[in-house]
């Protein structure tokens, strides 16, 4: 299926600014800590954009991974609080290894990283809660794709990486809110909308290494979806990095938005993004 301007016309959206990526001469940059006296913690700027965003649910049995990067699925936890660190750990990384096998048919699955979101939490100054970002981007670019790879099988004592990165593998997300979304809920751009010139790589500098990510820049033909309403039971999975050059689905984009419909006493969004390598059979 093609996500193409009739097919969309059948489906409800809603309209919300999304804050796009203002381009610049210079490559963009961004410090994971205080930097050094003069130099700004950024250069980036931004601009916002009226998008139509669309309603999947009612066609997301034809959403692909592979051709518009991000697929939704029915998925049961058995965690019972995604704020203990040691029950994600024990048993949720398992469940989303086990996930993304049946999903993708990855011969291997490495999960090296988790953020919970929670903008209440976070505000007040709640250590290890992140508030959601509400900038386009994709966290992985076609260059850091094989640097972060290999930096994070390196330190978990991998012994056969370089034949693991000669073979396809990709770097996807699972998204999961633990409490139904009604504010700020998480928008997927199809990544067949998204041309090559659309990305600009970002450094993303930190104390002992410098790391790269692609914010995205306005263009009014991305096609922007979300599943209103997540519930605990489903999880939305999303490509960052494709090592494939064939045609599949490689960088699509994502942002968190202000949903026009969501109550004005929504409660804040409850969720956790899970970072994983997907190693697929050779």
């Amino acid at each position: 299926m093609s996500l193409d301007s009739s097919f969309l016309l059948d489906l409800p959206h809603v309209e919300a600014k999304l804050t796009y990526f203002t381009p610049m001469a210079e490559k963009p940059v961004i410090y994971a800590y205080e930097p050094p006296p003069g130099i700004p913690p950024s250069n980036r700027k931004f601009e916002t954009h009226l998008m139509p965003i669309y309603n999947i649910r009612a066609v997301s049995q034809d959403i692909s991974l592979d051709r518009e990067g991000f697929r939704q699925v029915v998925a049961h936890s058995s965690v019972r609080n995604f704020y203990d660190e040691d029950e994600i750990l024990r048993v949720y990384y398992p469940e989303a290894e086990q996930l993304l096998k049946e999903v993708t048919g990855a011969q291997k699955v490495v999960i090296f990283d988790h953020t919970l979101r929670n903008a209440q939490r976070s505000l007040s100054g709640e250590s290890g809660i992140s508030e959601p970002i509400k900038r386009v981007h994709n966290d992985v670019t076609a260059k850091s794709g094989y640097t972060r790879a290999r930096k994070e099988l390196t330190l978990r004592g991998i012994d056969n990486i370089d034949e693991l990165l000669q073979q396809r593998f990709a770097f996807i997300n699972i998204w999961r809110a633990f409490a139904p979304v009604y504010e700020s809920p998480l928008a997927v751009c199809d990544a067949q909308s998204i041309a090559p010139t659309d990305l600009v790589a970002s450094d993303l500098v930190y104390r002992d290494y410098v790391g790269e990510s692609y914010l995205i820049t306005y263009n009014p033909t991305h096609q922007w979806f979300y599943f209103p309403q997540m519930q605990p039971s489903e999880a939305l999975l999303f490509k960052c990095f494709d090592s494939a050059e064939d045609g599949r689905a490689r960088f699509p984009a994502h942002t968190a938005f202000d949903d026009p419909t969501s109550p004005p006493d929504a409660p804040a969004r409850e969720s956790l993004e899970l970072r994983t390598l997907v190693f697929y059979p050779k």
